[in-house]
């Protein structure tokens, strides 16, 4: 007997954080092209669906998208924009098969606070990851709020900043420059890693929850730093002493003391 899947709880505000990946964590961006096709896809769902895109980035294999859905039509838009963009994809590249994995991560948004965070946390995604400085990234929406909207319905998100437009731009910029406090690092890594996270993929959770300049720099703190690291990552959900002792290159008994 096949089982069905458990329906997603709606939202008390309808916003949702929505992560799409590329099937097998594969790149679904190649060229400049495909961000922009990718963008005019939006534009044309949008419409459609009646949604709206407070934040957005695009990395080269996954997206990150806060949506306002207030028609509840938050599935149907996302199954359509994918369709559409993949129909796009195995044509040009001459593939076939599912360019995006089957089931869309989303989660609730449903206390300013945390949509401010969230907004900050998605906009530092192309930093964080080392593809390029904020400021610079063309495929996000941080620009946007900084220069026009295009794709971005930015009132919302401003109007958390303050009531005057040119204020609330310099206050988001300023908070934009800050980093991330840790409880809530906490909670974007464990909704990112989903079920079965890969070794590359906590391997950056780890550089980025402990500040570090790479996962191997565990092995080269003190007993005592090392253990204060390790016993950090016991937060992290989903996570195993063994997975951790393979990407960081220490021994599980060594993680494993540390951790008790």
């Amino acid at each position: 007997m096949k089982l069905s899947r458990k329906a997603r709880l709606k939202s008390s505000t309808k916003v949702y954080h929505v992560i799409l990946r590329g099937n097998s964590k594969q790149d679904i961006f190649l060229e400049q092209q495909d961000y922009e096709k990718f963008l005019k896809e939006i534009c044309v769902t949008k419409e459609k669906y009646q949604y709206e895109i407070y934040v957005y980035c695009l990395m080269p294999n996954h997206v990150h998208l806060v949506i306002y859905d207030k028609n509840d039509n938050l599935s149907k838009a996302l199954q359509s924009l994918t369709i559409s963009y993949s129909s796009y994809w195995n044509k040009k590249y001459e593939r076939v098969g599912h360019l995006f994995q089957n089931r869309f991560l989303s989660k609730n948004v449903e206390t300013q606070e945390y949509l401010k965070t969230l907004c900050r946390y998605i906009h530092q995604n192309p930093s964080k990851s080392g593809i390029a400085e904020m400021e610079r990234y063309q495929w996000s929406s941080y620009q946007e709020y900084l220069n026009g909207e295009h794709i971005i319905n930015e009132n919302q998100v401003l109007a958390l900043f303050h009531t005057v437009k040119h204020e609330a731009i310099k206050a988001f910029e300023q908070f934009h420059k800050a980093n991330i406090e840790q409880q809530n690092m906490q909670d974007f890594l464990e909704y990112e890693m989903g079920e079965k996270p890969k070794d590359e993929q906590v391997a950056k959770f780890i550089v980025e929850f402990l500040n570090l300049r790479n996962v191997q720099e565990l092995a080269e703190y003190s007993i005592t730093k090392r253990n204060e690291a390790l016993q950090k990552l016991r937060q992290l959900k989903g996570i195993s002493k063994a997975q951790i002792a393979r990407v960081t290159g220490l021994s599980v008994k060594m993680v494993e003391r540390a951790m008790k």
